[in-house]
C-alpha cells in the first residue's frame, strides 16, 4: 500500500501519538518511515533522537531529517523530494492569532500535499 511514510514531529505529546499511529501504518504496509522535524536544527536533533529511540522497537526502517522553514511548506516540500506516499501529522498545530491568520499546519498540509495525508486525532 505505502512504501514511504513521512511522520512530522515537533516533540509534543500530540506529535508523539501521531508518530505511533504513523509507525503502525508503516509497519502494516511494509513501508519505511521518515521522521521529519521542522524548526531549529539544534532542537530538532534532540527531538529526532527521542522519537527515533521511542520508535526503535517497531523494527520499521527509520530515517530522520531536520529542516528549517514554514512547517506546512517544508513538510510538503520534503514529501515531494523524498517520494513519500503518506504524510502523518497530529491534529494540533499553531494556536491563537497565528492559527487564525495562517491556518493550522495539518490543514495547510492537507490542502497542498503531493500525497495522501493522515491527520491523527489526538484530543
Amino acid at each position: 500500500m505505502y512504501k514511504k511514510v513521512l511522520i512530522a514531529t515537533d516533540g509534543s505529546a500530540t506529535a508523539a501519538h501521531a508518530a505511533e499511529i504513523g509507525i503502525d501504518v508503516a509497519k502494516a504496509s511494509g513501508a519505511e518511515a521518515l521522521i521529519l522535524h521542522v524548526g531549529d536544527p539544534k532542537a530538532g536533533k534532540k527531538v529526532l533522537q527521542q522519537v527515533e529511540k521511542s520508535l526503535a522497537v517497531s523494527k520499521v526502517p527509520l530515517s530522520t531529517m531536520s529542516v528549517s522553514g514554514d512547517p506546512a511548506d517544508m513538510i510538503c516540500e520534503v514529501a515531494e523530494k523524498e517520494g513519500v506516499d503518506l504524510i502523518v501529522v497530529g491534529n494540533k498545530g499553531m494556536t491563537g492569532a497565528k492559527r487564525f491568520l495562517l491556518g493550522s499546519v495539518p490543514n495547510q498540509v492537507s490542502h497542498h500535499s503531493p500525497c495522501n495525508v493522515l491527520i491523527v486525532k489526538t484530543t
